[in-house]
């Protein structure tokens, strides 16, 4: 099957709907990824590179996605107390069609929904639009210092391949090694099956106030 690039368009899940980026989302992008424990694991190049305000995260945010080059996504509660509001960012992105590549990255998420089943669905959604469009292979990456990161990437049934080092600049000009995981298309089976072990028994998301 030749990889095609999917349109962009929103994607349903259970507990979160994923709606293509737009300029709108920014004000609450905010209020979801605007704290120090968001950046401190790599996120915008590290603790360094957390605007200091909406007006700086605002300006910042549309250079730090690619939402030109890859189809991001704001991910929008749909349960629950808190249905409507939004919990972070993902991006499937870097598409080689000849290759039959993809990338799931610039991902954050509210701190308030770490270890619940956003991060789960998100990847079920994003991954299965992947390799519904053909892709063989979905990388996915983390600061090499990222350990709750690479333990998530690695709960998902993505495999280790290596760490490319010396592979990009923080924020604060130091050099990052970067851990890269992937999943090809004869695992998304058992990974698919996997996420969706684990959301069938999940709660939805109550945040915090």
């Amino acid at each position: 099957m030749t990889a095609t690039r999917p349109e962009r368009r929103v994607l349903d899940g259970r507990f979160i709907r994923l709606e293509p980026y737009t300029a709108a989302h920014l004000p609450d992008l905010w209020a979801a990824l605007g704290h120090p424990e968001v950046f401190a694991g790599g996120y915008g190049g590290g603790p360094a590179g957390l605007p200091a305000d909406e007006a700086a995260f605002a300006e910042w945010a549309p250079r730090n996605m690619p939402h030109e080059a890859g189809n991001t996504y704001v991910a929008v509660l749909t349960q629950g107390e808190d249905a409507g509001t939004v919990v972070g960012a993902s991006s499937l992105t870097d598409f080689d069609l000849p290759l039959e590549h993809a990338h799931i990255g610039y991902t954050a998420w509210d701190p308030r929904v770490w270890a619940g089943p956003v991060n789960p669905e998100a990847k079920l959604l994003m991954l299965g639009e992947a390799f519904d469009h053909g892709f063989g292979r979905v990388k996915l990456q983390a600061d090499v210092l990222n350990e709750r990161s690479r333990a998530a990437m690695l709960k998902l049934g993505a495999q280790f391949e290596g760490v490319v080092r010396r592979d990009k600049i923080r924020a604060d000009g130091s050099w990052r090694d970067t851990a890269v995981y992937s999943i090809l298309i004869d695992e998304w089976p058992a990974v698919k099956a996997g996420l969706e072990a684990r959301l069938a028994d999940a709660e939805p998301p109550v945040l915090a106030r």
